[in-house]
């Protein structure tokens, strides 16, 4: 169980990494316009982006990815 949190927070720096690294004006662009929506515009975006992530996670499991065993 913690060698996978550890493997998919591994992956999530990783991808925050390289986007910083790769194209940091985009990134603080992208946040500024992100600073001009609405709380509950941000928060939904957050909870779809959550359900997504789950449903990728699931369908990876389902395709037979094993992370930790």
């Amino acid at each position: 169980m913690i060698a996978t949190i550890l493997f998919a927070v591994g992956l999530v720096l990783i991808v925050e990494g390289l986007a910083w690294w790769l194209a940091p004006s985009f990134v603080e662009r992208m946040l500024a316009a992100l600073r001009d929506l609405s709380v509950s515009v941000r928060r939904s975006m957050g909870v779809l982006a959550a359900v997504i992530g789950l449903i990728l996670v699931l369908t990876a499991h389902q395709l037979g990815l094993s992370i930790g065993r």
